[in-house]
């Protein structure tokens, strides 16, 4: 049976006088891929902010991998095993893609010669970076724009190499903001086939903000979980979501068969 990688219970999240998450409460299990979907201003980012500690929950309580986050900083967080993206990619433009996600992995060594003196290993520990770097942009299809410097990058490389960037620190959770916004619909689905095969793969929990309803829908996720006005109006697979009168009613209209 799965174990919990995120459990978000009766979480509030208030801007001044604007509700902008409202008691919602939901589990993502080890090893599922979760779309996140609702229209812009729903409250969609505002969950992640608040899962990932950007944001502190006006109330309520998340757990991750078992632990609650109360109190915590986004570092401490990020220590429990879950990492993220941002809709706008965040690469650091002149430096290479194998510069940019050799940057994250924890425990790396300073940069001073004198303490690399400290740890003999210090050059097999590089080595095996490295290696995993060129490993984890095989797994995205990406290993040939290794030397290619970020800021040169089309949008949809951008966005892979924002996601392996965020699998270099060997998360256990993964949470994706639009990976696919502004991407080329041939290219997005190509995404989308390596998260799946991602998940399958390592058994890492993934849980992705996905804007168009439509295009999640036609993908292979295993949950849909429906946001509406900061609240959950559903949550279910891609057929319960396609066939529920109110999500039809609210998002979906007569184009989604």
């Amino acid at each position: 049976m799965s174990s919990t990688a995120i459990h978000v219970s009766e979480l509030t999240h208030d801007f001044g006088g604007l509700r902008a998450v409202d008691n919602i409460s939901f589990t993502i299990n080890e090893g599922e891929l979760v779309g996140l979907i609702g229209p812009n201003g729903c409250g969609k980012s505002t969950t992640f902010n608040c899962i990932s500690g950007l944001l502190d929950p006006t109330s309520g309580e998340i757990e991750i991998m078992g632990k609650s986050t109360n109190n915590l900083r986004p570092d401490q967080i990020n220590n429990l095993g879950i990492t993220r993206t941002f809709q706008h990619t965040r690469l650091w433009k002149e430096m290479t893609v194998i510069e940019n996600i050799l940057v994250p992995p924890n425990n790396q060594l300073s940069s001073n010669p004198i303490l690399s003196l400290l740890r003999p290993n210090s050059r097999k520990e590089e080595a095996e970076r490295i290696e995993r770097a060129y490993q984890v942009l095989e797994s995205l299809e990406i290993a040939h724009v290794a030397d290619n410097l970020a800021g040169k990058l089309s949008g949809g490389q951008s966005k892979l190499v924002d996601i392996a960037r965020a699998l270099m620190g060997s998360p256990k959770i993964l949470l994706l903001d639009e990976p696919v916004a502004g991407v080329a619909s041939v290219l997005a689905e190509k995404i989308f086939q390596n998260l799946r095969t991602l998940v399958n793969e390592t058994g890492i929990s993934i849980l992705v903000i996905e804007h168009n309803m439509d295009f999640i829908l036609r993908l292979g996720v295993d949950r849909i979980i429906v946001m509406d006005s900061g609240r959950i109006l559903m949550e279910g697979t891609s057929d319960e979501v396609r066939s529920n009168k109110s999500v039809i009613d609210a998002y979906l209209g007569s184009s989604i068969k």
